[in-house]
């Protein structure tokens, strides 16, 4: 699969919070066309953003869309419900355990 899209980042301080946030979206670019057999994710949206939980950790909060269109076969469903879900959501943990105050000032 491949995505084509946009990404922007902002550092928000709301009431003393300090908030990372992160968008993204597919978009649709001329210099970057369709090919055949390849299966072109049109419609996916994310919205990420992470503050400090005051304690030495971090809360995250996500939304996530990604509509790849057509048929998708039971095996991958299965797959990314057991796995990649759990997984990528595992790696979301080390990444924040691995944030320290010192790569905010960065």
């Amino acid at each position: 699969m491949k995505y084509v899209y946009i990404r922007d980042r902002r550092d928000l301080e709301i009431n003393g919070r300090k908030i990372f946030v992160i968008l993204a979206k597919s978009v649709s670019v001329q210099h970057c066309p369709e090919k055949s057999g390849i299966i072109r994710v049109n419609g996916y949206k994310q919205s990420l953003a992470i503050e400090s939980d005051g304690n030495g950790g971090c809360r995250v909060f996500m939304y996530y869309f990604d509509n790849p269109g057509g048929m998708i076969p039971s095996w991958l469903i299965n797959w990314a419900a057991k796995s990649g879900v759990p997984n990528f959501l595992k790696d979301m943990q080390k990444a924040c355990e691995g944030y320290t105050a010192k790569d905010v000032k960065k």
